[in-house]
């Protein structure tokens, strides 16, 4: 198969970002420090299929008139020419044509059944791609491709340190519109207020329970100080095939792969398991982990070590849902 990409940029004027001609500056966060080390130089990639064929110039003109507007999307990160090498964010011309990505793919050496696999590949070589750092750091790639699940396919790639997870989803949100109502904000579900509180306890019994609950997060907190303390000092993960090195700065190619599951069958284990979402995603994630080690080992022809320990970093948004606006 064979690809060649091209970035639409026809003649028209740069577009200015900012309400002042100088360029501004600004430190990095602690946190978008960390993203740039060479050692943690991660990006987050999106992949967001569509139901109807993708029209570059309307994807174009709505980053213009959204996506840029936002500082981080409209800066670059600049490092000082001083000892100290500080990094910062300087806002500079955008030009969006710079950062959509439109990949001219071979179809006839792609079939719809290959359409999955093709998409996984190109996600995968996303990952040995560096961002360019002479402009701001994210790109979107339009993929005129027809999967089993979209006609066609978006993938949006984002240096973390431009933002986390959730900020970014939010602002992609914030970017969309109703199909009823183009000039409308999307709709998000209203968060449903738990009835059940202090109020069905006594006074003593939920005194009880709150001081139970600061005795155990004290309690979990000295012993998970105390784990990270002897995982960082002597308590290793165990080798099996998943434990590698994954230093960023070697530009590894990540093999991606993604499945399609229904939020039906969630909420349904959901409810059955008195859970939540997250937990039965965790669950599904561990078990296929476990599938992913026996198939390993089994085709190796060695048995699978007993009590692997293997660590994982979750990341938990805490921040309750304050909505989407658009400026």
């Amino acid at each position: 198969m064979e690809i060649r990409t091209r970035r639409r940029r026809p003649h028209i004027p740069e577009i200015r970002v900012g309400k002042k001609e100088e360029e501004e500056e600004q430190p990095l966060s602690p946190a978008a420090r960390l993203f740039h080390a060479p050692e943690f130089n991660c990006n987050i990639i999106s992949v967001v299929g569509l139901k109807s064929k993708i029209k570059p110039a309307v994807i174009i003109e709505g980053i213009k008139q959204t996506l840029i507007r936002h500082p981080r999307f409209s800066c670059k990160m600049v490092e000082s020419g001083n000892k100290r090498r500080e990094q910062k964010w300087v806002q500079t011309k955008v030009v969006a044509e710079d950062h959509v990505v439109i990949p001219k793919i071979d179809m006839h050496n792609i079939g719809n059944a290959n359409a999955d696999a093709f998409l996984d590949s190109y996600v995968s070589n996303l990952t040995t791609i560096p961002l360019d750092t002479s402009k701001p750091l994210w790109e979107v790639h339009l993929l005129d491709l027809r999967t089993s699940d979209a006609e066609n396919v978006a993938i949006l790639k984002i240096h973390h340190s431009v933002g986390d997870g959730m900020s970014l989803m939010s602002l992609v949100l914030a970017c969309t519109r109703k199909t009823s109502n183009p000039d409308e904000l999307p709709s998000l579900p209203n968060q449903k207020s738990s009835l059940s509180g202090s109020r069905s306890y006594s006074r003593l019994l939920w005194l009880v329970m709150a001081l139970w609950s600061v005795v155990m997060l004290v309690l979990n907190t000295v012993c998970d100080a105390l784990e990270f303390i002897a995982t960082a000092m002597f308590l290793k993960d165990t080798e099996t095939p998943i434990k590698g090195n994954f230093r960023l700065s070697t530009s590894k190619r990540m093999c991606c792969v993604h499945r399609t599951v229904s939020f039906d069958d969630l909420k349904l284990i959901k409810n059955a398991m008195q859970m939540t979402v997250n937990d039965v995603i965790l669950g599904v994630s561990q078990a296929g982990l476990s599938q992913y080690l026996k198939r390993r080992y089994g085709e190796q022809e060695e048995p699978m070590p007993k009590g692997i320990r293997l660590r994982a970093a979750l990341l938990v948004n805490i921040r309750p849902a304050t909505g989407i606006q658009a400026n």
